[in-house]
């Protein structure tokens, strides 16, 4: 556990040190904030204490910006060799894996904590869903895992930035978007694994404070699976 703290603790320091996590969690804060409290569905346009016009901005924002935050963390490594010299180091791949995967899951978690003003206004505007409010940062935690652990891994493909980021954004889409409109073109069980496949039938079903037990084991299986073909790639480099 030493060892993931330590990788954690020198990636995080170099998103700050590269100024990355402040043109983030700036960039973040901006938009959502943007989209919340001016413009179109904004709360005070619905009129009710509500962060579900919120929720509904940040799936997307993080949806492209958790790509640029991994797509530096293996490729980076790939282009200058630096990472043959970590993998000599007296740490397992898993280890290296998840010091990766965390300090970029930590800087989201940072981001998500920095809008809780949102909510503690909103929640002294009127009375508002506590619930759902818990439900939907938790939405919110558990699909940026899953794109983390994706971004992490084809990171770990590519020498490239730039690849690295397309490639990501390009599973993601997938999941984010084209499964979801499959799904509803096919009936019985394709339709059923289809839907299973997207991550807005489970975002949309956490988010509304249903915590079901498919849709923890859905996003837990996507971040397994992130990162065990993160750890394969490794110990090939490794070998």
């Amino acid at each position: 556990m030493r060892q993931i703290w330590t990788i954690s603790k020198r990636e995080l320091q170099s998103f700050f040190d590269s100024l990355m996590a402040y043109i983030m969690l700036i960039a973040f804060l901006g938009f959502s904030g943007f989209f919340t409290w001016l413009f179109g569905s904004d709360i005070f346009f619905v009129k009710q204490a509500s962060l579900g016009s919120f929720f509904g901005i940040a799936y997307w924002t993080l949806f492209f910006f958790i790509p640029a935050l991994t797509m530096r963390q293996f490729a980076e490594e790939n282009r200058s060799g630096t990472i043959e010299l970590l993998l000599t180091k007296p740490v397992s791949d898993w280890q290296v894996v998840l010091g990766k995967f965390f300090s970029t899951f930590v800087l989201i978690l940072i981001a998500l904590l920095l809008t809780l003003p949102y909510y503690i206004t909103v929640a002294n505007l009127g009375p508002i869903d506590h619930g759902a409010v818990i439900t939907g940062y938790l939405g919110l935690i558990l699909m940026s895992a899953a794109y983390v652990a994706i971004g992490v891994y084809t990171s770990s493909v590519s020498s490239n930035q730039i690849v690295s980021y397309l490639l990501a954004l390009f599973i993601g889409i997938f999941f984010q978007i084209i499964f979801s409109m499959l799904s509803g073109n096919f009936s019985g069980l394709i339709g059923e694994v289809l839907n299973f496949l997207s991550v807005s039938s489970h975002f949309d079903s956490i988010s509304r404070g249903v915590i079901d037990s498919k849709d923890l084991i859905f996003f837990f299986s996507l971040i397994f699976l992130g990162l065990i073909l993160t750890e394969a790639n490794l110990a090939k480099k490794r070998n």
